[in-house]
């Protein structure tokens, strides 16, 4: 009886084990879904002043976020992808004084920000 209550204690161990390793291949297949949004960031008082954004992500079949969103800026000319929003007013010659003056305040009020990489994938467009 001793060897009999033996095996039965060993099947249970060897089933969890066979659960677990299903699980974690149900992990290794699971389907993600791309997500992207763009959206602008834009001066309350001078709204002609915008500068684009995009944000990627990825969502696993529960909908949660799986890994870190990719963000980035459109360059305001040529719509590049730029990792600053800075990038985004280089290259430009045609600006006034008081042009440079507005687009840097959009820059730095947008880099002032908390939560940027949250706005970005969650706004139409921001106003700062």
């Amino acid at each position: 009886m001793k060897s009999i209550e033996a095996s039965v204690g060993v099947i249970p161990t060897q089933v969890k084990k066979e659960e677990v390793e299903k699980e974690e291949e149900e992990v290794k297949e699971e389907e993600y879904t791309e997500h992207e949004n763009e959206m602008y960031f834009f001066l309350g008082e001078r709204p002609e002043y915008r500068i684009s954004a995009v944000g990627r992500w990825l969502e696993n079949q529960k909908g949660e976020v799986v890994g870190d969103a990719d963000t980035y800026f459109r360059h305001i000319m040529n719509g590049s992808r730029c990792d600053s929003m800075w990038e985004c007013i280089n290259g430009w010659s045609e600006q006034s004084e008081r042009t440079e003056e507005m687009w840097e305040t959009l820059c730095m009020r947008i880099e002032e920000l908390d939560g940027l990489e949250q706005i970005i994938c969650d706004e139409e467009s921001f106003e700062v």
